[in-house]
């Protein structure tokens, strides 16, 4: 059976259960600008998946400059302190999809596996989907446990989620 890494598994645990990410981009006077994204695991093609209105500004943001940073955490706990929140910040590439193209097509399932409710905003003339290539991170498993992670890790992160090998 392949072993994989403690800290690799509660990342891949982590971005395959939260839902919400809270996006930066930079503006065209070059200030950061956060927004909140729902995001869903495209594993194929290893990305994150967003869906985005032509109205928001973030979409602006994203369509001049297409570097971004993703913060994923989960939810704060009476139980626990703020610190030790599991969180990780990721830093990628944006790629604004063509209608319809090979990626939209599976970036738009793996969407819609996640977010079933929203199939009629995918119908809509001003909403696009957007694959963010991920080059690296920094993740934090709780107060004083924060490591970098690289694009290697990443992707076995966001890839086809391993298979336990039966033992012979």
């Amino acid at each position: 059976m392949s072993h994989e890494p403690r800290l690799t598994g509660e990342l891949r645990v982590l971005l395959s259960t939260q839902r919400m990410a809270v996006l930066g981009t930079l503006t065209d006077e070059g200030a950061p600008f956060v927004s909140m994204v729902p995001f869903a695991i495209e594993r194929t093609l290893g990305c994150l998946v967003i869906h985005v209105s032509a109205l928001a500004a973030h979409t602006h943001n994203l369509q001049v400059r297409s570097r971004v940073s993703l913060l994923v955490t989960v939810p704060e706990r009476q139980d626990l302190h703020v610190h030790d929140l599991h969180r990780v910040t990721l830093q990628g590439c944006a790629r604004m999809l063509e209608r319809e193209s090979a990626d939209w097509r599976v970036c738009k399932s793996a969407y819609l596996n996640r977010f079933p409710d929203v199939e009629f905003m995918t119908e809509l003339g001003g909403f696009t989907f957007v694959a963010i290539d991920i080059s690296g991170a920094r993740h934090v498993s709780g107060f004083g446990a924060a490591r970098s992670v690289d694009q290697v890790e990443v992707k076995l992160v966001l890839g086809p989620q391993p298979v336990a090998q039966a033992e012979v």
